[in-house]
């Protein structure tokens, strides 16, 4: 079958590529990613992979030589790989190779090969397929495994045996899960059980790596598809078994409560319609991590999981350091989100006061709309009339805080006496009374004792400085 390149917007380039390989005596291939997307008639990807039956390096200095003599080419003798970016492209180049893997590695002895051996290392048969960039087959497509079929039929499958595939290169199996995912396929059955049973396999990928795989899951349009996948095949317990602790159901005496696990995966696809935001998402998959230590049972009450907002906060730093996630602002976000998350639902059972409304301001600060995303995301009941009713009531708080943030302007709150001036008007120099000051004009605030004002904060100060034997200087 041909695959018809004249429409396609990179032609020039591409036969720029031909005759330099011809000219060089080497065939060249598209592979990969980019022809799997150019039939699923996907947006186009700007990175493309290119296979030479002979040396890679060596073509793409000719191809980026007859491009611009002033592109640069990266070289990566390891791995005999050469790129260089042009337009807005990011073109690979490589030597068609042959692997063989150790036990403890998922880094391959390699041996120069043909592109059947190419393709045949590759993870799935829709990533197998290849399209000829030589003068005598341009356009060609090389399909040795039905990958073209298995598009059509929306199907993840491996084109030597799973077990070996899986075993070799166990980053693969969050791969399929990750396309599984992403693209909306499934996993070919006989791929799936190999997953399940080499899910321990997983130990030796780098945490990096499986973290990059898993966050394109966390990216994708229904994300719990994924996390079901990775609890289904055994993954997610090697990953992050604080989540795989919130699965199931506990009976005793009668008594029930919901599965977390489930209902974790709800809330992150009701999150993910809502927005892109990478760590919102990871707020609303952490949000309720403090169930499992927090889970018991309360005569007369029933399962109770108090406090489990704070002990799944302080759960964070310890889970990104294990993921390899960013341990600074992003963490720091993570970790308000989930300690905050039970705050808003609190407000709306209560008849909310105006100091309480302040306190959730003052604390959340800019995250305030974000939060109240991950709190609507949180309403998972079945009961319709229910569920309405909820999001009714928090529609009515945010427009109580929006009143209130109006009024009394707290929420990236600046004390309207600074510092300076308190030492000023009573001479003092820096020390511990400025801060007590300080936080007594703040509470007071947030108490709707005084307004956000700077006359009525500084006649505050003067008179909480008096009770401790403070006195204007003037």
């Amino acid at each position: 079958m041909d695959i018809n390149l004249n429409q396609n917007k990179n032609l020039k380039l591409f036969k720029i590529i031909s005759e330099t390989a011809s000219e060089n005596h080497q065939t060249v291939f598209a592979v990969g990613g980019y022809v799997r997307d150019l039939l699923m008639k996907r947006k186009a990807s700007t990175d493309i992979d290119f296979v030479t039956e002979q040396n890679g390096i060596e073509l793409a200095k000719k191809i980026a030589q007859k491009i611009n003599p002033k592109l640069k080419v990266s070289i990566f003798k390891t791995y005999g790989t050469a790129m260089f970016k042009y337009e807005n492209l990011d073109l690979e180049f490589v030597g068609a190779r042959k692997e063989s893997y150790s036990e403890d590695s998922r880094k391959p002895a390699v041996q120069t090969g043909t592109l059947e051996d190419d393709q045949k290392r590759r993870d799935f048969t829709i990533n197998a397929m290849a399209i000829s960039l030589n003068n005598e087959n341009f356009g060609e497509l090389i399909d040795p495994f039905n990958g073209k079929e298995d598009l059509r039929n929306k199907i993840l499958r491996t084109p030597l045996e799973p077990h070996q595939t899986y075993s070799d290169d166990p980053l693969r199996m969050m791969r399929a899960i990750r396309f599984a995912a992403t693209l909306d396929f499934e996993i070919e059955e006989n791929s799936l059980k190999a997953i399940k049973d080499e899910a321990q396999r997983i130990k030796i990928v780098s945490m990096e790596r499986i973290m990059v795989e898993f966050n394109k899951i966390m990216l994708s349009e229904k994300p719990s598809k994924g996390l079901k996948l990775l609890e289904e095949t055994g993954l997610l317990e090697y990953i992050l078994p604080e989540l795989t602790a919130l699965k199931g159901i506990e009976e005793i005496d009668g008594q029930t409560h919901k599965d977390n696990f489930y209902h974790t995966l709800e809330v992150v696809d009701n999150i993910s319609e809502n927005t892109d935001k990478l760590w919102l998402r990871w707020s609303a998959l952490l949000h309720d991590i403090g169930k499992a230590p927090t889970k018991k049972l309360v005569e007369g009450t029933g399962w109770t999981f108090h406090g489990h907002e704070f002990v799944g906060s302080k759960m964070i730093k310890n889970i990104f350091k294990k993921l390899k996630l960013p341990l600074g602002i992003e963490q720091k976000y993570v970790e308000k989100l989930v300690r905050m998350h039970a705050r808003p639902i609190a407000l709306v059972t209560d008849d909310a006061s105006d100091s309480a409304l302040r306190r959730l301001l003052f604390d959340s600060g800019e995250d305030l709309e974000d939060l109240f995303i991950l709190c609507k995301s949180d309403i998972t009941t079945k009961n319709y009339s229910k569920q309405a009713r909820f999001k009714k009531n928090f529609e009515y708080v945010q427009q109580k805080i929006k009143e209130v943030e109006e009024k009394d302007q707290v929420r990236n709150f600046q004390p309207p006496v600074s510092g300076e001036e308190i030492m000023e008007l009573f001479g003092l120099k820096p020390g511990r009374e400025i801060g007590i000051l300080k936080e007594k004009v703040k509470e007071a605030i947030l108490e709707g004792e005084i307004d956000n004002d700077k006359k009525q904060a500084t006649d505050f100060v003067i008179r909480e400085a008096e009770k401790i034997g403070l006195k204007l200087t003037k």
